[in-house]
């Protein structure tokens, strides 16, 4: 029966870990937002909000 190591998981979660901390840290200085989200390629654009639409939505029946 194989043995599991749990040193080596604990070390690799502690230096994923380290890793996000300076990406973020180093994002930061540089002046990016945070987060996970898409940034927008064109600021620009419009976008239709159901409060914009002109379009009535399909009555309950």
């Amino acid at each position: 029966m194989v043995k599991i190591n749990y040193g080596f998981e604990k070390r690799r979660k502690e230096m994923e870990k380290k890793r996000k901390k300076e990406e973020k840290k180093k994002a930061k200085a540089e002046g990016k937002p945070s987060g996970d989200y898409d940034i927008v390629e064109n600021p620009d654009a419009v976008v239709e909000t159901p409060e914009d639409s002109t379009e009535t939505p399909p009555a309950a029946q």
